[in-house]
């Protein structure tokens, strides 16, 4: 006899593991599928993970080489040792999923290994490793099963020469030149990495500023940045085709305004040009679950499909694929089938680039409140002029603070710098509660911290800033 649930979750990432939990906290009977031999999904496996694990390292070994004995740090030996770095990397990622296997133990949660799919609104099918289908009857079903990479029409990844994100986290050996398509946060992040451990890196992208989406404020400093740590790029560029040959690649690509056309050899070529959700094989034809232009489930406010007891979170809805958004929408999916309030505040979730410095970034830019017709103020404060940044040689980029010019409330955030990625969290905060400026100015903040930034930036929106 097969066991009935209350609850299964296809999909075991970070919306999935986490609606599980959650689901089981509140007294449901709850399964989780998940087709990956680990839990975790992309974002664990071959995503935000392994990828901050990279960027750490490969920030060391940089630092190593070309600031430490200008510190009185003497490091003339310091030698790359790729394969330790990914055995540390894959250390990282083994610990974490364990730790999920752990959990989903702890809160008694049945974890079912193979492809997931739904035959009617009560059933899910299971085909695991050895091909055998096995049918359980659930009250309810959560789809959360993430996003893929996207790619360009006639590229064919190999994961070898021509890589996704996934393939740029295991090379065996530093690529000698690597070409990025896409200028986005992957992108920058895994060029990043190989750049500092000593591959030439150029980055393509077909729009004229890197990051689209954030203040441009932003963007036009972290060019600036990134250009002078040695990425070179190729922006308002259109790669046209990637083609192999003996192991190596050939990228041809034209500009968008003088249609000037260049090949460019290279030994490796990341495609970054973002990811889709992952929907297939789900049977949402058969089930009439519709998705929208862009190939994501539609579902209405309370994350419901056109049945109202099967759901669908993070990457394969609409909104940012972000792995924090995916799991706050887990938790709320979990609550609402409980009957309680479950809700998302889309305003406040947080963006980060996890470069060095990183970028990160909350709310509104000066771009969208122009289009809104959206009446502001601004408080700027650059790094240069806090003494934590100073003292730490890190003096790069600036704290934005963007507030209603009438009520004074902060309707954005933005930051390049240090630590950016933690001190946003102070931001979001506040305007979850509605912070105004003000607010934040009056706030006491410990002396030295980079987030006195965020203070004097606060100040600044009323052009009261001490230290500038």
């Amino acid at each position: 006899m097969q066991e009935n649930f209350d609850v299964i979750v296809i999909g075991g990432g970070p919306g999935g593991y986490v609606c599980a939990i959650r689901s089981a906290q509140l007294g449901f009977k709850t399964a989780c599928i998940e087709s990956r031999k680990t839990l975790g999904g992309t974002c664990l496996n071959v995503g935000c993970i392994p990828s901050k694990s990279l960027l750490h390292l490969s920030e060391i070994y940089h630092k190593a080489q070309t600031e430490f004995n200008n510190l009185g740090i003497e490091t003339s030996n310091a030698k790359l040792n790729l394969s330790k770095i990914m055995i540390n990397k894959n250390k990282s990622v083994l610990t974490l999923t364990k730790g999920v296997e752990y959990l989903f133990k702890k809160n008694k949660i049945v974890y079912l290994r193979g492809k997931g799919s739904i035959v009617s609104p009560n059933t899910v099918s299971v085909v695991d490793e050895t091909k055998k289908n096995l049918n359980y009857q659930t009250k309810n079903i959560v789809i959360s099963t993430g996003s893929i990479p996207a790619s360009l029409p006639g590229i064919t990844i190999d994961e070898k020469v021509i890589v996704s994100s996934t393939g740029a986290l295991s090379f065996d050996k530093v690529p000698k030149d690597l070409i990025v398509i896409g200028g986005g946060y992957i992108g920058l992040e895994l060029g990043s990495v190989w750049k500092r451990l000593g591959s030439n890196v150029t980055v393509i992208e077909f729009l004229d500023h890197i990051i689209p989406g954030m203040d441009s404020d932003v963007s036009n400093e972290f060019l600036k940045i990134l250009k002078k740590q040695g990425i070179n790029f190729r922006l308002n560029s259109k790669v046209t085709t990637v083609s192999t040959s003996e192991n190596k690649a050939i990228v041809n690509l034209k500009n968008n305004e003088s249609n000037k056309q260049e090949s460019i050899h290279v030994s490796n070529v990341l495609v970054a040009v973002g990811r889709k959700s992952n929907t297939e094989g789900l049977n949402l034809v058969k089930m009439d679950i519709k998705k929208d232009t862009q190939g994501r489930i539609q579902v209405n406010k309370k994350f419901q499909t056109k049945y109202k007891n099967i759901y669908a979170i993070g990457d394969v809805i609409a909104g940012p694929m972000l792995a924090h958004k995916a799991e706050d929408e887990g938790i709320a999916v979990a609550e609402i089938i409980a009957g309680q309030a479950g809700h998302v505040n889309y305003e406040t979730i947080p963006s980060v680039v996890y470069t060095s410095p990183e970028v990160a970034a909350v709310g509104k830019t000066e771009e969208q409140l122009k289009k809104e017709k959206i009446k502001y103020k601004v408080g700027k404060f650059p790094f240069l002029a806090n003494s934590r940044a100073k003292v730490n040689n890190a003096t790069e980029g600036f704290v934005k603070i963007i507030a209603d010019e009438k009520t004074d409330k902060v309707l954005g955030a933005h930051i390049i710098g240090q630590h950016a990625g933690t001190m946003i969290a102070e931001m979001v905060l506040a305007m979850e509660f509605g912070a105004s400026a003000e607010d934040i100015a009056r706030t006491c903040h410990a002396h030295p911290t980079h987030t006195e930034a965020i203070k004097e930036a606060a100040l600044a929106v009323d052009k009261r800033p001490i230290h500038y």
